[in-house]
């Protein structure tokens, strides 16, 4: 029996045994739908063809026969006037050595790591994203917050983390919490009703200090029916005209919307951790300039990691994303710390240079002289370098931005008491790394 895993090797070798009907259309879809299930999806000019339907079908067999339970035993393949109708919407991506051919994934979930926003050229936007929970990511947002404040910035935060909600009340005493959150428009902006609460759904911290902090939370301080909103913010909208947006989409707007209002320095979003909707809409769907993987050392976190970069890459967007990417050192023990530091290091270039870095490899021995547009004198056996880095490259992705364990930030029962107390000194001490490198971002938008 075949397993899903094994749907894409078997494919590639069934088109490539049958190269020369692939060669006779313009483009193939190989279509997965929600049960896994295999189908081809042609042009529908291709039906016109003298026997190339016929060949279209022999080459489904061959795969169907190789593919059970995982095909259609009638009606595999489909034809459509164009790929857009098609698609219907969804992404895909090439089928390695197929320029014309394209992977259709019909999922249940509006999530779509294959699909990357280009980089916003407004507000800078970080987010903040772990692949698992309990790593600090909350604190580190909140201390980043109030360093940015204390240096006169202009800071919008977005709690995103809408299946555990809480960053708010690190930011926000009780008495200073707005009526209404994110969950509360992406229900109402399901019937064009978000102006009713989109006035009351930002607060200003108690904490600004020489700048502002603007916190837009999860919910509001009466969260009402909160489980049962939940349940509708990933809905899409379907207009007037019948195209459908996608709640990824609203969510979208709803940023361009607070940043046309509020206009921010900087726009700090707190993502769910591990690999849902919300987490897919904040890193590959708002534009990110600046993705903060947050990392311990361990087997399930970079597993993790590996299996979204093993994505990125086999979908080809992986250099759409790469250089906004940086590991985040979280919860630095205080003992031996450079021993862990360098473990942390190590993992973190195993897993870039085996997936988003480009490989080293010998320049061609027949080429002398300079490349095009360049002075450079290439010698044979120079090494032609793509994007890569060494390991101990402190402005590689890989290099962590330690986040260092303090007692004073274990086991607090308010966050928000914590930093109305702090000290410069001591936010550097323990999140200085992350606190340049987020700082450096915000500069963009004056720059």
């Amino acid at each position: 029996m075949t397993t899903f895993d094994q749907i894409l090797p078997i494919t590639t070798e069934v088109l490539r045994a049958h190269s020369d009907t692939l060669a006779r259309l313009e483009w193939l879809i190989i279509n997965r739908d929600l049960n896994t299930r295999v189908r081809f999806i042609a042009p529908e000019r291709a039906r016109e063809e003298e026997g190339l339907p016929e060949a279209v079908e022999v080459m489904y067999q061959a795969l169907a026969k190789r593919l059970a339970p995982h095909a259609y035993a009638e009606r595999g393949v489909l034809y459509e006037a164009s790929q857009e109708q098609a698609r219907q919407g969804a992404c895909g991506y090439a089928v390695n050595g197929f320029d014309q051919v394209r992977v259709i994934d019909r999922l249940a979930t509006e999530a779509n790591w294959a699909r990357i926003a280009p980089e916003t050229k407004g507000t800078p936007r970080v987010v903040f994203f772990s692949i698992k929970g309990g790593v600090g990511r909350s604190t580190a947002l909140a201390a980043t917050a109030w360093s940015l404040a204390q240096a006169g910035k202009r800071v919008m935060v977005l709690d995103l983390d809408l299946e555990s909600p809480g960053l708010s009340s690190a930011l926000l005493p009780s008495e200073r919490q707005p009526m209404y959150g994110i969950t509360d428009w992406l229900v109402e902006d399901l019937l064009d009703n978000g102006v009713a609460v989109f006035d009351s759904m930002v607060a200003t911290s108690n904490l600004s200090h020489d700048g502002e902090i603007h916190v837009v939370p999860a919910h509001g301080a009466a969260h009402g029916e909160y489980i049962a909103k939940l349940g509708r913010v990933w809905m899409p909208t379907i207009r007037a005209d019948g195209t459908r947006e996608t709640w990824s989409s609203r969510l979208a707007r709803l940023l361009q919307a607070l940043e046309a209002r509020i206009q921010p320095d900087v726009v700090l979003i707190d993502s769910r951790s591990g690999m849902d909707e919300i987490a897919s809409a904040c890193i590959t769907d708002l534009g990110a300039n600046l993705i903060l993987l947050f990392a311990l050392e361990g087997a399930q976190t970079w597993k993790g990691y590996r299996m979204l970069f093993e994505q990125w890459q086999r979908a080809h967007v992986a250099e759409d994303i790469r250089e906004r990417l940086r590991i985040v050192g979280a919860i630095v023990p205080e003992l031996d710390r450079v021993t862990y530091l360098e473990g942390l290091r190590e993992s973190a270039y195993g897993i870039f240079s085996e997936t988003l870095y480009d490989e080293i490899a010998p320049a061609d021995p027949t080429t002398i002289g300079p490349t095009a547009g360049s002075d450079t004198k290439w010698r044979v056996g120079d090494l032609v370098e793509g994007w890569n880095f060494d390991e101990a490259d402190e402005g590689a992705p890989h290099y962590p931005w330690a986040v260092n364990w303090h007692r004073s930030f274990a086991g607090l029962r308010s966050l928000q008491g914590r930093l109305s107390v702090i000290d410069a000194q001591e936010v550097q001490s323990i999140f200085g790394p992350l606190l340049g490198g987020v700082s450096d971002v915000s500069e963009l938008r004056s720059a």
